[in-house]
């Protein structure tokens, strides 16, 4: 028998992360190193592994994770993405739960995605919004 893979596409920020889940013993792979080598706080860990604990499957799938772009805070929050996304593809074939997780998933603001970008530079400033020191002479 094959294993069967869930895909979820997850962004945040400049990042983008692509999901791959099969069933298994809870491995997670990041750009092919394990995510606690990839990431290097423990909270990075803690917050990617949210919608996974949320719906008690710690411990079924192993995970697959392509992410580039941004910063670990960005990826953190694609991979989170990806991971819900694979979680409720996963949901709805195997429709035989009668509580589904996408209400869980919704409940905890897992499934929306955070739209905030990085406010551009504007002219006659020195950053977004940080304008220049005022000189009275």
């Amino acid at each position: 028998m094959e294993k069967k893979i869930y895909l979820g596409t997850g962004r945040r920020k400049s990042s983008v992360a692509q999901v791959k889940m099969t069933s298994g013993s809870g491995k997670i792979t990041v750009n092919g190193r394990d995510v606690r080598e990839f990431f290097p706080y423990e909270t990075n860990v803690m917050d990617l592994m949210q919608p996974l604990v949320a719906t008690n499957n710690e411990k079924t799938f192993d995970i697959d994770v392509k992410v580039n772009g941004g910063g670990f805070t960005g990826q953190t929050g694609a991979i989170r993405l990806g991971i819900t996304r694979a979680l409720l593809e996963y949901d709805k074939v195997n429709e035989e739960s009668e509580n589904s997780y996408r209400k869980v998933l919704k409940r905890a603001g897992f499934v929306t995605r955070d739209a905030r970008q990085k406010e551009r530079k504007k002219p006659g400033l020195k950053a977004a919004r940080r304008a220049p020191q005022f000189s009275k002479r």
